[in-house]
């Protein structure tokens, strides 16, 4: 069998497909996006048509560029926007409302009433996560109650429900897949990743029947066949995982302790916990970081909403730079007398605050502040957000993050001067791989391990190769008083002191 893999990379803005090749290497890319729909204030959706006729046209698009077909394929992996769900018919396929966007906020008012009536914390002991409308299960209760006959189709079984991803499955296999993996059912608020079941108390609470969720597999895994149509031959899809987790596959994080980060429009940091399910106490999410061979990885995972979306409002809003590339070099010229700091809180605040009443400000301007030191400050926000994610963790999980390398990828990380800058505030060792389509490998090695044409978890963490390391330059003494000069403006900045 050959050593091609397809990974389906299904994002929020855009649908990627990439082949690559029996090094593990990318070899061709097809790429679309699709339209944001926001039909009231703060309301995210996107048309599932959309998605699914963009992945097919994708896959179809790499496979041409690769010169392949699909015959000359293993297998297809897929990773997707996480906490974005879709509800369907299950005759026909047909979705009964447009998708709801993780970054949809209709379902606030449901979680305050589900806290008002002391329930956040049954979500959390059984989930891992926060009552918040970012996950996907009061989305999922909203279109049962507000779609009109939604949730009587739904007790007679005529309607299903599921990530991204499910509705993938569904549609490239011609209905026969109804499933999801353990990473993606951990986003949902609705299954328990101590049992590793949907949850029974919690699926009466939203009132979510359970014939319409899929069935949970390991994340390399049988998902189901491809339609011979679609590409012209059948292709198994044998790889699944939500975004986050896929990347720390791709940036071979199998060992507890280890740690990533993606910055990309926010940033994520997840770190490995092995087979313990560390209870945050920091307001950081539990989540499942994987599971392989019905041996389930636990995680820690801290949620920046604003870093390069930051860059991107020096580029367009202020206009201080022509292309997010320019932020370092600016960056580089700003006064290092000057000591400005932005907290970049233009959509709340996330962990370990959480704080969605947050706004943007900026502290310690003087006369002679200007494009580079607005650059400069910027670019450290990310910084000392994630030196915070850093610290949360080391409070929850004392025996395993201290010692920490961080990996990272994302389109941030171009940025040689915003990672020496990380470096520098976390006082450890900031890692850039060569390969930064960390994400699409992640789910192409899931498959390409389980259909036997890529190697094993160690072989492949072996191959995983340093593009630079960043080490920590600044003394003790001018970190903390960085810091603390930080912490302060976030303590100004927040809604409730």
């Amino acid at each position: 069998m050959s050593g091609y893999v397809l990974a389906i990379d299904q994002g929020t803005t855009s649908s990627r497909s990439i082949v690559f090749d029996a090094a593990m290497k990318p070899l061709a890319t097809g790429q679309k996006e699709f339209p944001q729909h926001y039909p009231d204030s703060g309301w995210v959706e996107h048309d599932p048509e959309d998605i699914w006729k963009g992945v097919v046209s994708t896959v179809r698009s790499a496979l041409r560029k690769a010169k392949l077909s699909a015959g000359d394929v293993a297998a297809i992996g897929i990773t997707n926007q996480r906490e974005t769900v879709v509800v369907w018919e299950r005759d026909t396929g047909k979705p009964i409302h447009n998708a709801i966007v993780w970054q949809d906020r209709r379902t606030a008012p449901m979680c305050e009433k589900l806290k008002a009536e002391g329930l956040e914390e049954t979500f959390t002991a059984k989930t891992g996560l926060l009552l918040d409308p970012y996950f996907s299960g009061t989305k999922l209760a909203w279109i049962l109650d507000e779609v009109e006959g939604a949730r009587e189709r739904a007790e007679k079984g005529e309607l299903l429900a599921g990530t991204i991803d499910t509705f993938l499955i569904w549609r490239l296999t011609g209905g026969r897949a109804h499933v999801t993996d353990a990473t993606n059912a951990s986003r949902t608020l609705l299954f328990n990743i101590g049992t590793n079941t949907w949850d029974d108390e919690l699926l009466k609470i939203l009132r979510v029947p359970k014939a319409l969720l899929p069935e949970v597999k390991d994340s390399a895994d049988d998902f189901g066949v491809t339609e011979k149509a679609l590409f012209g031959a059948a292709i198994p899809i044998l790889g699944v995982a939500g975004d986050q987790q896929a990347a720390v596959i791709g940036q071979a994080c199998f060992e507890p302790g280890m740690l990533k980060a993606t910055y990309g429009t926010g940033c994520f940091a997840v770190l490995n916990t092995g087979e313990t399910m560390v209870a945050s106490k920091n307001r950081l999410l539990t989540t499942i970081a994987y599971r392989l061979n019905g041996v389930t990885t636990y995680a820690l995972e801290g949620s920046i909403f604003v870093a390069g979306a930051a860059v991107q409002w020096l580029r367009d809003g202020l206009k201080v730079i022509g292309k997010a590339a320019d932020s370092g070099a600016l960056a580089a010229k700003a006064d290092p007398t000057q000591h400005l700091y932005l907290v970049p809180a233009f959509v709340g605040l996330g962990a370990p605050y959480w704080d969605a009443e947050a706004r943007g400000a900026i502290y310690g301007l003087t006369r002679n502040s200007g494009p580079a030191e607005f650059a400069r400050a910027t670019l450290e926000s990310v910084a000392y957000q994630t030196r915070d994610l850093l610290d949360a963790m080391r409070k929850d999980w004392q025996d395993g993050a201290n010692d920490t390398v961080l990996r990272v990828d994302g389109g941030m990380v171009a940025s040689d001067w915003m990672l020496q800058c990380v470096a520098d505030m976390l006082d450890a060792p900031v890692d850039r791989p060569t390969q930064l389509e960390t994400t699409a490998l992640g789910a192409a090695w899931l498959a390409g391990a389980r259909a036997g044409v890529w190697p094993a978890a160690g072989d492949f963490a072996r191959s995983w190769e340093l593009d630079r390391q960043f080490r920590p330059k600044m003394g003790e003494a001018e970190r903390e008083a960085r810091l603390k000069g930080w912490h302060d403006a976030v303590r100004r900045t927040l809604s409730t002191t």
